[in-house]
């Protein structure tokens, strides 16, 4: 009796010890999925549902993993077995419905939630996500129907009142939609729904009512940024501008206002203001972009848009100021130090634009562009060699990036031609031309230097055809090759291809006039050549 007593005790403790062991493993998958270490909590999971089939908590879990890892089949297929298992617990059925909707299997995500709201009729939260579920299938009165249940619930919120409210916009029931918004409002104070008011009545050109609306709002919460924002329009388009920058000084310098929000607004302010606006209140709209500054003196939207309003009133030197000093707060910011590059070559600082972007370069190499916009620095700078050395450098951090290759090949044959290395230049030429033989314009340089020194007019003809054929309408291409055609005595074709030009920017070249001038005279068009010869006398002389 002992030994069975004893024997009966151990098969007890082993299938404890088998139990325990298998919730630890549940344990153990659970934390890993809580880490965020989902491929390792599927490998336990699989164990457990591999010696035990019927448990639903593990084949939750694995749906979730499988969520998480945009595995949506596996996902849908264990939720439906945790599911299946256990159809008692909402939150298996729930997640059920979000997999569904993952997938994008709407109809089947709307069939679950109508399913878990019967069964579970007091979840709340069940009806919110089936009304977004009905917008996106377009079944408004069935999302209408959703949010009458959810108030007989709770009653009437915001959230409610303002989905109903975008339901009616959407279907073109405008007075209605308001009129839902104003007996909300009337019974309950809501500083979004006063705002919408002041809104719609802005929109009916109802201006005064807007901004008793407004004020309204702002008397639930003085902070309230939208109506602040509305106030201010109201005030900025019925021309009130003391009161508009009273109020618009009040938005900007609420610190718990985002500064990328106030930055957007200011710049679509600047793009409507006209010359008469700036000029009378200039110095107000100085103070406000300065408290901006004073409210997020280091936020970068805030810097950028300082800089653009005092660059677009003529304060350049103030604007690249303010530009620099964004790039330096934010030295790991690389559209900070884009946005003062671009100043800098705005405002043709060019030893400032070289020595920036080689600077730029050091701090980012992985980005070479910046080598490229030092080069336009150099060039305006004539230092050739510095032009030469950055090429190089693009070359060398740019291999199996052909395009970048045969565009840094390119700036360097045009650099040696400058210095007088003709030679060199064509070299470089010939080896851009290699990687790309259609690479336009090497081969529109190419040819207009062959055809200025009078050498190889055939094969520099055959090469700017290219160009034109690639680019029927590109001025500068189309005075290459007329000018060509005009070396070889072809004026006639010449003439049909500087006509051409004429249309598409040549009137805007000295050089193209006066190349087409002599073609005319050629064909014994003096007068008409005397015209364009003139008009090349008023445009500015070309290097």
């Amino acid at each position: 009796m002992r030994y069975r007593i004893i024997s009966i005790i151990a098969a007890l403790t082993v299938s404890f010890q088998v139990s325990f062991a298998q919730e630890a493993s549940l344990v153990d998958a659970v934390q890993k999925y809580t880490d965020g270490k989902f491929q390792e909590a599927k490998a336990i999971l699989k164990q457990i549902t591999d010696k035990d089939p019927s448990n639903d908590a593990a084949w939750y879990y694995d749906g979730l993993c499988s969520a998480y890892l945009k595995d949506n089949a596996t996902a849908l297929s264990s939720l439906t077995k945790a599911s299946e298992l256990d159809p008692s617990n909402y939150w298996y059925r729930e997640r059920l419905a979000v997999a569904y909707a993952s997938a994008g299997k709407r109809d089947e995500a709307v069939n679950q939630y109508e399913q878990l709201i019967k069964d579970f009729p007091k979840k709340k939260d069940a009806y919110y996500t089936l009304v977004n579920l009905y917008l996106a299938n377009g079944q408004n009165d069935k999302a209408v129907s959703a949010i009458d249940e959810i108030e007989k619930m709770s009653g009437k919120s915001d959230a409610t009142v303002m989905t109903r409210f975008n339901i009616l916009q959407r279907s073109g029931r405008g007075e209605e939609a308001f009129k839902i918004l104003k007996e909300y409002s009337d019974e309950y104070a809501s500083p979004q729904v006063l705002t919408m008011l002041g809104d719609y009545e802005m929109g009916m050109y109802n201006d005064s009512t807007a901004i008793l609306y407004y004020s309204e709002a702002l008397a639930l919460d003085k902070d309230y940024a939208p109506a602040l924002l509305g106030k201010a329009e109201a005030y900025r388009i019925t021309k009130k501008y003391d009161s508009y920058f009273n109020a618009l000084n009040t938005l900007m310098g609420d610190s718990n206002i985002p500064a990328a929000a106030k930055a957007d607004y200011m710049k679509a302010i600047f793009q409507h203001m006209d010359a008469r606006f700036v000029q009378d209140h200039k110095s107000q709209m100085d103070s406000t972009v300065d408290l901006t500054l004073a409210t997020h003196p280091k936020d970068t939207s805030a810097i950028q848009t300082a800089g653009i309003w005092y660059y677009n009133t003529d304060r350049k030197e103030k604007a690249q100021e303010l530009f620099r000093q964004n790039m330096e707060n934010n030295p790991d910011n690389m559209n900070a130090t884009v946005g003062y590059l671009q100043l800098l070559l705005s405002n043709k600082d060019w030893d400032a634009l070289a020595r920036e972007s080689e600077a730029a370069y050091k701090r980012f190499p992985e980005e070479i562009s910046f080598l490229e916009i030092a080069n336009t620095g150099e060039y305006y700078r004539k230092n050739y060699q510095a032009i030469l050395s950055n090429c190089e450098k693009i070359i060398a951090a740019s291999q199996g990036d052909d395009e970048r290759t045969v565009m840094a090949l390119s700036n360097m044959g045009d650099t040696y031609h400058i210095l007088g290395q003709t030679e060199k230049s064509y070299k470089i030429y010939e080896r851009a031309l290699k990687i790309n033989p259609d690479y336009a314009p090497v081969l529109n340089n190419y040819a207009w230097y062959m055809c200025l020194e009078g050498k190889k007019l055939k094969k520099a003809l055959a090469m700017s055809k290219k160009t034109v054929d690639q680019e029927p309408d590109n001025a500068t291409y189309l005075d290459t090759y007329g000018w060509i055609l005009h070396l070889l005595g072809k004026d006639t074709e010449a003439k049909a291809v500087f006509k051409h030009a004429m249309l598409y920017g040549g009137k805007e070249s000295a050089t193209t006039m006066l190349h087409y001038a002599e073609v005319l005279e050629k064909l014994g068009e003096g007068d008409l050549a005397l015209i364009y010869r003139n008009q090349a006398k008023s445009l500015p002389s070309e290097e």
